[in-house]
C-alpha cells in the first residue's frame, strides 16, 4: 500500500500527525469550531497507525465513543469508514453494521464502538475483548457530552490494558461556557497531553464549498459571539448561559402587523407548574425569531387556558403542544374555535430544539408582552456538576416558555434536521 496521508490533510495538522506518527504523547486533544477537519483527522489517523502497526507485527485495536448510541453510526463510524475510503484501503477492511464494527482483514485487528449513556453501556465498555492484541486507540467523539474527567479515567482505566503504549484522541467544539470541565481539564499541563486547536480557516474553501463559507460569514455579521465560539471554537461566554443570543426589547404594534410566520405552542402544567402559551414569528431569511405573546398561569384549567388564548391569540395559526397530554389536547380542542396538535417530540427532540434555538442569529423577546419568558431564557443555564462545574447538559426546570417554543416551532426543525443529517461528512 503507497499511502501519502499528508496529501488527505490540510496543511494545519501536518506537525500533529508527524507527533502521532512518532506516538509522542499519549493524549491528543483536538479542539476548534466547525467544520475544522479535527474529526475527519482523527478518521484518517486511527486507522492508519493500526495499518502501520499491522507491518510491524503489532496488533493493535481501537475504541470509538459517543455519549449517547444513537449517534454513534452517524458520527464516529461513518468517519472512519471515510478514512479509510480516502485512505485507498476500503478492499482491506470489513465493515459489519450489526454490531457496528470494522476490521482490518489481513490480520483481524478491530475497531469497536461503544457509548456510555447508561449502566448497561458502562458494563459493555469495562468487558470490552479483542480476539487478539490490546486496545491502543481509543478515540472520545464530542467530549464535552461526557460528564466529565472522572469519567474519562474509568473508562481508559477499563480499555487501557495490556500493551506498552497507547494513544486517545479527544475531540469537541469547546462549550460557551468558559466554566465547562472540559474547557477547565483543558488548561491543565500535562507531558503526555498535546493540545491542537483548528478552525475552517485552517482549511482549504474548496474542501468546505462555498455554502459554508458564506453561512460562516453572515454569522460574524449578525452574531459575532456566536460565530466566535461555533466557528473558531472559543469558549465566549462568562457563565453558564445557555442563550447568549437574546436582544430583550419592545417589539412594536408596527413590527407585529408585519409578521406572517407565525407559529404556537402550548406546555400544560401541573399542580405548581404554570400552563403556557406562547406566539412568536420566525423570519427565516435572518433566522431571527421574534417571541411577543404570553400567557403563564398557575392553577389554570384547560377551559381556563382556552378562555385566555382566544382573547390574546392572533392570526389563525394553529397550536403545537405538548402530546404528553393528549386529553388536554382533546379537550381544548372539543371547546372549538382553535386547533391544537400534539408535538412529535423524539429522542433527542430536547437537545436538538434548544441547540436550533442557540443557532438563531437572534431571539428578540418583548418583556412587557412576555416576561416570564424574557426570565426563563435569560436565567437558564447549564447544569452544574457536583463540584459546581457548568456541565453540557440541559435543565428540566423553569423551562416552561423554552419547552413551549420548542413545540411551536417543531416543524421548522424538522426540515433544518433533515438537511444536516443529509450532508456529507467533513
Amino acid at each position: 500500500m503507497d499511502i501519502n496521508p499528508y496529501n488527505l490533510i490540510p496543511n494545519h495538522f501536518y506537525d500533529l500527525l508527524d507527533d502521532v506518527l512518532c506516538e509522542k504523547h499519549t493524549h491528543y486533544w483536538l479542539k476548534g469550531g466547525r467544520g475544522s477537519c479535527k474529526s475527519s483527522f482523527i478518521g484518517i489517523a486511527i486507522p492508519l497507525m493500526m495499518m502501520i502497526d499491522a507491518s510491524k507485527g503489532i496488533f493493535s485495536n481501537a475504541v470509538a465513543l459517543r455519549k449517547v448510541g444513537d449517534t454513534l453510526t452517524d458520527s464516529v463510524f461513518a468517519q472512519l469508514l471515510w478514512g479509510i475510503e480516502v485512505l485507498g484501503v476500503s478492499s482491506y477492511w470489513k465493515v459489519t453494521t450489526s454490531p457496528l464494527a470494522l476490521k482490518y482483514i489481513p490480520t483481524g485487528q478491530m475497531i469497536k464502538f461503544r457509548s456510555c449513556n447508561n449502566k448497561d453501556d458502562v458494563k459493555k465498555i469495562k468487558s470490552t475483548k479483542f480476539i487478539k492484541g490490546f486496545c491502543k486507540y481509543v478515540w472520545y467523539e464530542e467530549l464535552d457530552e461526557f460528564f466529565g474527567m472522572e469519567e474519562i479515567r474509568n473508562i481508559n482505566q477499563s480499555l487501557l490494558r495490556g500493551g506498552s503504549y497507547y494513544e486517545v484522541f479527544y475531540s469537541y467544539n469547546p462549550p460557551k461556557t468558559v466554566d465547562s470541565w472540559v474547557n477547565n481539564e483543558v488548561l491543565n499541563v500535562r507531558d503526555d497531553r498535546l493540545v491542537h486547536h483548528s478552525t475552517y480557516l485552517d482549511v482549504p474553501a474548496e474542501w468546505l464549498g462555498e455554502q459554508f463559507i458564506i453561512e460562516a460569514e453572515e454569522l460574524k455579521k449578525h452574531n459575532e459571539m456566536a460565530y466566535r465560539n461555533e466557528y473558531l471554537g472559543e469558549p465566549t461566554g462568562t457563565g453558564g448561559a445557555i442563550f447568549t443570543n437574546l436582544t430583550i426589547r419592545e417589539i412594536s404594534d408596527d413590527e407585529i402587523r408585519k409578521f406572517d410566520k407565525i407559529s404556537d405552542g402550548i406546555d400544560f402544567g401541573f399542580a405548581i407548574d404554570p400552563a403556557v402559551y406562547t406566539q412568536n414569528h420566525l423570519d427565516k431569511t435572518h433566522k431571527r425569531l421574534f417571541i411577543f405573546n404570553e400567557i403563564y398561569q398557575i392553577n389554570c384549567s384547560n377551559k381556563k387556558l382556552w378562555e385566555m388564548i382566544l382573547m390574546k391569540k392572533i392570526s389563525q395559526s394553529y397550536i403545537t403542544a405538548d402530546s404528553a397530554e393528549p386529553k388536554s389536547i382533546a379537550e381544548m380542542n372539543g371547546y372549538g374555535s382553535i386547533r391544537i396538535l400534539g408535538a412529535k417530540k423524539g429522542a433527542d427532540s430536547v437537545e436538538y430544539g434548544i441547540k436550533w434555538l442557540q443557532d438563531l442569529y437572534e431571539i428578540v423577546i418583548d418583556p412587557r408582552r412576555c416576561p416570564n419568558t424574557a426570565r426563563e431564557f435569560k436565567n437558564y443555564e447549564y447544569e452544574r456538576d457536583k463540584y459546581g462545574n457548568f456541565i453540557s447538559k440541559f435543565p428540566d426546570a423553569n423551562n416552561h416558555t423554552i419547552d413551549a417554543t420548542r413545540y411551536s416551532r417543531e416543524s421548522d426543525m424538522k426540515k433544518v434536521k433533515w438537511e444536516v443529517s443529509n450532508r456529507s461528512v467533513l
